[in-house]
């Protein structure tokens, strides 16, 4: 049942989705009402942290392991990695459109943002490593990974989950 908090001076306001820009309908007042205390709100958050932390974590653990196996033609580690990583991205859409029922917009949001938070905690550990591995061969490129690694792996994300679950949508639809 939608709830009708007042905003302004009397106006009220239907609260069905707490991103869309609301207009008061006695003072014209623009209101962009933020997340409310509420948790259907805020239950995409816990799985978005733990998939961001999922994508770095895979990264980091599996050239480890290819590394450890020393020089092959095929990088049989790097490519499971992308599969474990495709299946940890596959799973957070599942979770977002079937559990908790986002729409393709929000869901492509939510999943484009774990993506790229994942990148910059990368990124944040290219770094780290630079310093503590080779003190004379830390590139002077590295800091620009800290900006260009959430964009460059999260709009490419953002737009495959958008057309995923879009099409996700159009199937449910046709099946009822």
């Amino acid at each position: 049942m939608p709830r009708w908090p007042r905003i302004g001076r009397g106006a009220v306001a239907r609260q069905a989705d707490p991103l869309r820009i609301r207009w008061a309908s006695e003072s014209t007042l623009m209101t962009i009402a933020t997340l409310e205390k509420d948790p259907a709100n805020q239950r995409w958050l816990p799985m978005a942290l733990l998939v961001a932390i999922v994508y770095p974590a895979v990264g980091i653990g599996f050239a480890a392991l290819d590394n450890l196996s020393g020089s092959a033609p095929i990088r049989t580690w790097r490519l499971a990695a992308w599969f474990v990583s495709a299946a940890a991205f596959g799973a957070h859409l599942a979770y977002e459109h079937l559990r908790l029922r986002s729409s393709p917009l929000r869901a492509a949001l939510h999943a484009s943002s774990a993506v790229a938070v994942g990148a910059f905690v990368l990124a944040v550990w290219v770094n780290l490593r630079g310093y503590w591995v080779a003190s004379g061969q830390e590139s002077p490129l590295a800091p620009l990974a800290l900006v260009l690694f959430p964009v460059v792996t999260g709009v490419p994300a953002f737009v495959v989950a958008l057309a995923t679950v879009a099409i996700l949508v159009r199937l449910r639809q046709h099946q009822r």
